[in-house]
């Protein structure tokens, strides 16, 4: 799905919701429950044939956002292509994810590409910040803890191991499904692939980024150093002195960083509501 002036991924039993005329004209002219409005991108909800989609609508980035990140060394992400990339890969190496239903992108100007993405709404689940805020207060029972840390654990392992990063890895961003958790299955899907990067061989520095997002989130959910050390033997297949021996000055970075990222997170907070 590279970029191109015209593209659209479509079935024929999609297609078949927008009846007749411009069908990328109406799926950029949907209506519905909104989640998020930014400049540049909306992401929305809407039902067809009694089904519930997301749609993420993409209108041009703009030369200033290019240049800016252009100028911070990052590429910047200038359709709804990057997401159906990581979505069509986590496939294909079996990472649960929100199916993908179609994808369109129309447009010559990188700075104002119109593009689409639709998939299907995954349906009663709960984010892993959810699910873990009155933890401090109401600690789970340790079997599930640890059974928990152990997929997200091997869920990061193997999307680190198959060349990906997220850029976005905090904890509100796995979601577990809630009907196999009351059977007592965790049944885990990593969400919101808007920035995921893809290569033959992740970089040291987007793996500490990653794992430094992933560490700030989970800062205040009570987790112990037992907790910490067992993500990390699951997350590295290693023992901790191999660990701490051989890749301390990694481990010191991720720490550093996610250090940083808390105490600009309690700066943000503690902003907001003395306003």
């Amino acid at each position: 799905m590279s970029l191109s002036c015209e593209v659209l991924y479509m079935p024929p039993e999609i297609r078949a919701m927008f009846g007749d005329g411009d069908v990328f004209r109406q799926v950029m002219a949907l209506r519905g429950e909104i989640f998020r409005d930014v400049p540049g991108r909306r992401t929305l909800r809407f039902e067809a044939n009694g089904a519930s989609y997301f749609v993420k609508l993409h209108h041009g980035v703009g030369w200033r956002e290019i240049f800016k990140n252009l100028s911070s060394l990052r590429l910047p992400i200038l359709s709804a292509a990057t997401e159906a990339r990581a979505i069509n890969r986590l496939d294909e190496i079996g990472i649960p994810t929100t199916p993908l239903v179609a994808y369109g992108c129309r447009g010559c100007d990188p700075a104002s590409l119109q593009s689409f993405i639709i998939t299907r709404d995954l349906g009663d689940i709960v984010s892993l910040e959810t699910l873990c805020a009155d933890w401090p207060s109401h600690p789970p029972a340790p079997a599930f803890k640890r059974k928990l840390i152990r997929a997200v654990a091997e869920t990061a392992r193997k999307f680190h191991g198959n060349g990906m990063n997220h850029r976005d890895f905090y904890i509100c961003h796995l979601c577990l499904d809630k009907a196999q958790l009351a059977a007592g299955r965790i049944h885990l899907y990593l969400i919101d692939l808007h920035r995921v990067g893809i290569r033959n061989e992740i970089r040291s520095a987007d793996r500490m980024k990653d794992i430094a997002a992933l560490y700030f989130s989970a800062m205040d959910i009570g987790l112990t150093q037992r907790d910490y050390f067992r993500f990390l033997k699951i997350y590295r297949q290693k023992s901790l002195r191999q660990i701490f021996n051989e890749e301390h000055a990694f481990w010191e970075r991720v720490s550093k960083r996610a250090g940083y990222l808390h105490g600009k997170f309690q700066v943000k907070y503690v902003a907001r509501i003395t306003s």
